[in-house]
């Protein structure tokens, strides 16, 4: 495979157990795969019912890497993300796998997972992610923002239990994690965008956690102000019925609308990446942010709330105006905010003379800059004088 950088210590050999192989986990996977100096073998399951995946992927994974080991198949580290419950998976893996060293990559987590209704939440999956954790030697989050949620949920959840409150297994989760974000798939940004008014994107779940009634009420706003606009709305999945608020948004701005809904192909996705102007988040729920990251990356002007994971992925100390990035407040706010933009832009100074601020952030994230730095933690948790 072809790798980023070749330190004297010898690679790997890493077995990768997906559970869950789509989306972000999929595009984590192949992305370090395809760049690492280390020698990779991935067993996945399929990207759908997610909640058997937890369940049954320990067991269906231990069948088949026994079987692998009656191969001859030998591994010198273990690799998972957090739809697997980890502690199932070793419990009933052959000893030559069960006792090698494993990190956990938690996406996500269902201790903080948005739900409706808090009655909905499972927590027999919550207790599978921190059994996970426990039972990894590392434990690896995709922001800061994200490791500190989940410890501080660990806790109040382990603080409600009738007795027995383990809080020592919050201390060992904590004192073995650590922060490594996802790679972006970095866009050429183009010399110049195009004309005309402000063009203004959406790119995430369609989901309520995303908020989208608080974006499509800032765009209302800005309408009614007279101000002219186009907008971009990507994100969904293909086959799957979005919110309400989607079907009626789509009607109401109509004239105004140039993309929309799910794109077939990663290169129409980079196509409108490179036409808009500003990418905007109303998130309520966000562990990183790819999609306003490679926004930001193929020139888009990021405008996202001051909260969440998105003051830690999009702060660049060295570069100014970073901090025009965020807005503060509900819809009202984020008008005002794409208000002025959209006067920046017809007075050609939508950047203001910092015209690289995003994308300088944005390239911390590139696989240059991460990949050799993950290749070296999962060496770093074996002893060079153990055999390989």
């Amino acid at each position: 495979m072809s790798a980023l950088s070749q330190p004297d210590v010898p690679p790997l050999r890493v077995l990768a157990l997906e559970a869950y192989y789509g989306g972000s986990h999929k595009a984590f996977l192949d992305g370090w795969m395809a760049r690492s100096r280390h020698e990779w073998t991935l067993l996945s399951l399929p990207d759908s019912k997610w909640k058997w995946r937890m369940r049954h992927a320990g067991v269906t994974f231990a069948e088949q890497v026994s079987e692998a080991v009656d191969e001859g198949e030998a591994w010198d580290v273990i690799f998972t993300s957090d739809m697997l419950s980890l502690a199932d998976f070793r419990g009933l893996a052959p000893k030559a796998v069960r006792d090698l060293p494993a990190v956990a990559y938690f996406h996500e987590n269902q201790l903080t997972y948005p739900v409706r209704e808090e009655s909905e939440r499972d927590y027999h999956f919550v207790f599978s992610n921190l059994t996970t954790a426990l039972s990894a030697e590392s434990v690896w989050f995709n922001s800061a923002f994200h490791r500190d949620e989940f410890l501080e949920a660990a806790t109040a959840f382990i603080k409600r239990m009738p007795d027995f409150k383990i809080l020592s297994a919050v201390d060992a989760i904590r004192a073995k994690s650590a922060v490594h974000p996802p790679c972006i798939d970095a866009t050429e940004a183009p010399a110049d965008r195009s004309g005309g008014p402000l063009h203004i994107l959406w790119v995430a779940r369609w989901e309520f956690d995303k908020c989208p009634e608080r974006f499509f009420a800032a765009l209302d706003l800005l309408a009614q102000q007279g101000t002219d606009f186009r907008i971009s709305v990507l994100g969904g999945e293909a086959g799957r019925s979005p919110l309400p608020v989607f079907k009626q948004a789509r009607q109401h701005f109509a004239d105004r609308i140039l993309h929309w809904g799910y794109q077939e192909s990663r290169a129409a996705y980079e196509q409108v990446l490179s036409e808009v102007d500003v990418v905007v988040s109303t998130a309520d729920h966000e562990f990183f942010g790819i999609g306003i990251l490679e926004a930001a990356a193929a020139g888009a002007f990021p405008l996202v709330p001051r909260r969440l994971a998105y003051p830690e992925v999009l702060i660049d100390s060295d570069m100014p105006g970073c901090d025009s990035f965020f807005y503060d407040g509900d819809e009202h706010a984020l008008c005002g905010r794409l208000a002025t933009l959209a006067a920046r832009k017809e007075h050609g100074d939508l950047w203001q003379a910092h015209p690289n601020r995003a994308r300088q952030a944005a390239d911390r994230y590139t696989p240059t800059a991460l990949i050799p730095a993950r290749d070296t933690a999962l060496s770093s948790l074996i002893s060079s004088e153990e055999p390989r």
